[in-house]
């Protein structure tokens, strides 16, 4: 397998697949039992580092420098023979040697790149000379992702490089990624992300690796479509060969006409039938199914303001929610959101306002945080008969099967359960409820791609009220019809796309002036 320059491989795979192992064994970080692998000559590697303590005694913009290896070397050498008392003719030859290397390395612009870097990934500038033990996990995070892509690395990895980033700084590393001119391997849960950026996609399943020309939206369409042929024996080949051909043109004509990127217009070049494999994937069932339908009140919300510790969160937020409304909440501030879910489910009191739910509203909840449910030794079958009226094995074992858990899994403790494991617990919950005002606080974390998948699709398909928060772009943009930003000063209401909302300028104003609170 090659990975050529100029574009940008997806890497997915259910959770345990390898992903992550596969990029160790790249970076050499693990030695891989069979084959090889090699660089160009002369070419850079790169890594998002996943240890965030390593750099905690460098400040922030040192932690960046020291991510181009030679760069740093050379300036520290060059540093060291200038600072010597003694400084001889040798010191002088070599120096001159060194200078020539740091100015190839565009050493007198590192630091300012650096700077750069950090400011647009929301690093403010009073940081930069932060040592790292002093900077919070999410500010390490950003930092050590400057760390990667400084000096324009000929191949970079990183794993999981959306995570604990808002979706303004996700937006910013999309477009970095997406004209980005070297080799880029990527492991992400983030759909959008992954289409905004990848050339291709590689797939890791089975214990086998198959690489793919299109984004992952192309790779989950068309192996759907592969796999609804396998299952269609009386199709003749040469309809089944026009329906992939059509597929092909109308997925090419839809990139085109979105916001080109470099990596799009190299990716709709590339697609071809041969690649087009039915999908061996498997996904959870995830159905909800509302047992009575909405009336014409849903939820009203009068002059609701709620802070924190001295810090207020959001004030005077106002409305009333109709029939039909998926609204995602925003904020600068992810408190916000769960202060404002926790309210409206009777959990945590407001500072002022009041909220009234209609009365034929029956909501469940899916909390930010899910651990006090865990805090027992209970298996996932009793777990599960504790949301149920009806507690047949045969019932309770169909809702833990649609989650992916089957035969013996029921016995598992849910002490011991993964994070993803939990979430889909958690699922299984909100389906058992049958509710008609779904109530998500940032749904997709801890899932896996096919998880996520699965859960965007019920969501669409959902036909009652949304309300919910998410950093999943994708699931935002096709599921939410209205936006409410939750602000220090007030909210903004919108009814309209989040790609709209995030591109229009009298808005951005609007964000300036509500989070500074001037006039």
């Amino acid at each position: 397998m090659k990975f050529t320059s100029g574009n940008c491989y997806g890497i997915i795979g259910a959770n345990g697949a390898g992903k992550s192992t596969f990029l160790k064994a790249i970076s050499g970080e693990i030695d891989s039992t069979a084959g090889h692998i090699s660089l160009g000559p002369g070419e850079r590697l790169s890594v998002l580092s996943q240890d965030h303590f390593a750099f905690d005694e460098d400040t922030a913009l040192n932690t960046v420098l020291k991510g181009y290896a030679r760069l740093w070397e050379v300036m520290q050498e060059k540093d060291a023979l200038y600072a010597k008392a003694d400084f001889s003719n040798e010191d002088g030859i070599r120096s001159s040697e060194l200078e020539e290397e740091f100015a190839d390395m565009d050493g007198w612009n590192a630091e300012s790149n650096s700077a750069t870097l950090l400011s647009n990934l929301g690093i403010k500038v009073a940081l930069h000379h932060t040592l790292l033990k002093d900077l919070s996990g999410k500010q390490k995070v950003r930092v050590l992702l400057a760390q990667a892509l400084f000096g324009k690395p000929d191949n970079l990895l990183l794993d999981e490089p959306t995570n604990d980033l808002d979706l303004d700084t996700v937006r910013w590393l999309e477009n970095y990624l997406a004209n980005y001119e070297n080799t880029v391997l990527v492991v992400s849960h983030d759909r959008h992300f992954l289409d905004a950026i990848s050339t291709h996609t590689v797939d890791i399943d089975f214990g086998k690796i198959q690489m793919f020309a299109g984004n992952y939206s192309y790779w989950y369409q068309s192996s759907q479509l592969a796999l609804r042929q396998q299952q269609m024996q009386n199709k003749k080949a040469e309809e089944k060969k026009k329906e992939l051909l059509e597929f092909i043109a109308r997925f090419s004509a839809n990139v085109a006409k979105s916001k080109q990127t470099t990596s799009r217009k190299k990716m709709i070049e590339k697609l071809n039938i041969a690649d087009i494999k039915p999908s061996t994937r498997k996904y959870p069932g995830i159905i909800f199914t509302p047992e009575r339908k909405v009336g014409d009140r849903i939820l009203d919300v009068s002059g609701l303001s709620a802070s924190v510790d001295g810090t207020m969160l959001f004030k005077d937020v106002e409305f009333q929610a109709n029939k039909g409304d998926k609204i995602i909440f925003l904020s600068r501030d992810p408190r916000a959101m769960t202060a404002f879910f926790e309210i409206i489910n009777r959990n945590q009191k407001a500072d002022a306002g009041s909220y009234q739910w209609g009365q034929t509203i029956t909501s469940a909840y899916l909390p930010l945080d899910n651990s006090e449910f865990f805090n027992n030794d209970l298996s996932l079958f009793d777990w599960l008969c504790q949301f149920s009226t009806d507690t047949m094995e045969a019932y309770i074992r169909g809702y833990l099967g649609k989650m992916l858990f089957s035969g013996d899994d029921i016995y598992k403790r849910v002490s011991v359960l993964s994070g993803g494991e939990k979430m889909r617990c958690m699922i299984s919950r909100l389906m058992l409820a049958n509710a008609n005002a779904l109530i998500l606080d940032t749904p997709t974390n801890h899932l896996d791609l096919e998880s996520i998948q699965a859960f965007n699709n019920s969501l669409l398909k959902y036909p009652e009220n949304i309300f919910m928060s998410s950093h999943d772009h994708e699931v935002i943009q096709s599921v939410c019809n209205r936006i409410i930003e939750l602000t220090p000063n007030g909210m903004i209401d919108k009814l309209m796309d989040y790609d709209d909302y995030i591109e229009d300028e009298a808005i951005m104003v609007l964000q300036e002036k509500m989070y500074r609170g001037g006039d």
